[in-house]
């Protein structure tokens, strides 16, 4: 009888802990947004820069990317917690499963601050979680160390919504990262000697042009630059037409759909 009363009290404690627990991790927003700064690490500028990339993203390509700041993980593990916020809130669609979380846990006095990035069922072959775990460790954490939290997170969301989005995969941002690592001495070697041929040849040209028009060497230079920037503007109003990811503020954010998480992603702390 003891034993049993020791069992049913133990029960008790862990439905207690899961049920506080689950009332600790934030409720879905109302209004819903893709960006909530629990934490209070963005301004609100920054918090709209971010907002309308990704509710521009969604509306392009239905994937839903929701970041998240707490100061409290809940006795949870960053894994457990983001995975259960995820649920929690049905981030992504319920027919493709394509959400993914970033949450941030700020580095307050003797706590350590803490990422993690959980990826959806539908988008785990996507952004595999060795993929993630670059992220965190190379566009996350270096911008959190320095206390630029805004910086670390744009890095971070600009990687995801590009491999993500179709924009290059998983696999060319490995390749990247590892290019960046060291640049090598024969790559530079060659990009000198192709400027150094181009400007032979227009030091050619010049010495050419002075000759013929009775001009000096430097003013045959400086006539032919200019020239070269007139006949450029032709090709430049084609290119102001082009903008970048994060350029619109987008229709405002529709709601998350239902989405589920089985697990995948990876995280770091700092």
């Amino acid at each position: 009888m003891r034993r049993l009363k020791t069992v049913l009290f133990l029960t008790a404690l862990l439905i207690g802990f899961s049920s506080n627990a689950q009332e600790c991790i934030p409720a879905k927003p109302n209004p819903q947004r893709l960006v909530n700064d629990f934490a209070g690490i963005l301004n609100a500028q920054e918090e709209q820069n971010l907002e309308s990339k990704l509710v521009n993203f969604n509306d392009t390509t239905s994937i839903q990317v929701a970041i998240v700041t707490v100061n409290d993980l809940c006795e949870y593990d960053a894994a457990s917690f983001t995975f259960q916020l995820g649920e929690k809130w049905g981030v992504g669609d319920a027919k493709f499963n394509n959400g993914i979380v970033l949450m941030v846990k700020p580095k307050v006095g003797n706590s350590k601050g803490q990422v993690f990035i959980a990826t959806g069922y539908g988008l785990e072959g996507v952004l595999p979680d060795a993929i993630a775990k670059r992220i965190v460790e190379n566009e996350l954490i270096p911008y959190f160390k320095k206390n630029d939290y805004f910086g670390g997170i744009s890095s971070g969301t600009n990687v995801i919504v590009d491999i993500v989005g179709g924009e290059y995969s998983a696999e060319n941002y490995n390749n990247k990262r590892a290019k960046k690592k060291g640049f090598p001495i024969f790559s530079l070697f060659i990009i000198l000697f192709f400027v150094i041929i181009m400007f032979a040849g227009t030091f050619r040209r010049a010495k050419s042009y002075s000759s013929q028009n009775n001009v000096g060497l430097w003013s045959a230079l400086l006539l032919m630059g200019s020239m070269n920037r007139g006949h450029s503007g032709h090709y430049n109003s084609f290119r102001s037409g082009s903008g970048g990811f994060g350029g619109g503020s987008g229709g405002g954010f529709g709601g998350f759909g239902g989405g589920s998480f089985g697990g995948g992603g990876a995280g770091g702390s700092w």
